[in-house]
């Protein structure tokens, strides 16, 4: 594994642990060349899934995309690196469940939305605004009212 870094290939795990009920390892590694840590995780290689986008347009799922744009929602929120990957991985296990291999952007960003719903109503928020195109502050002011009164 390269060290992020200094970029070495030199490393070795200090500690390794069974994440996601089962579904990753996460192992702790340490450097031998700069003496820094650094954690990678592993995942089960599953069916190559795609999604479509809104254009028609097909792509690999790529479950650190999702990641990212889910953090970019939850950013200054008290949310866990573990809360972000814990969603991640039910949605691509969910994906998996409905034994499809494509998903469309919609069901995505729905899946999404559903689980930040439940972790922080603000990431919700942001999500949504980003996912569903806001335009105008009266798209945002009708969406925490939905989520207001769903309570």
């Amino acid at each position: 594994m390269r060290c992020p870094f200094c970029h070495s290939m030199n490393d070795k795990v200090v500690n390794s642990r069974v994440c996601q009920e089962g579904e990753s390892i996460r192992r702790r590694r340490e450097c031998l060349d700069c003496g820094k840590r650094f954690t990678t995780f592993e995942y089960i290689e599953g069916a190559e899934l795609h999604v479509i986008k809104r254009n028609g347009q097909r792509e690999s799922f790529d479950r650190a995309k999702l990641k990212r744009g889910i953090w970019k929602a939850c950013e200054k929120r008290p949310v866990t690196e573990e809360d972000v990957d814990a969603i991640v991985s039910f949605i691509e296990k969910e994906i998996q469940n409905r034994m499809d291999l494509e998903i469309q952007t919609r069901d995505l960003g729905d899946l999404v939305l559903k689980r930040l719903r439940i972790l922080d109503e603000v990431a919700y928020v942001r999500f949504a605004s980003v996912y569903r195109d806001f335009r105008e502050a009266s798209q945002f002011r009708d969406e925490a009212l939905n989520l207001l009164k769903k309570d």
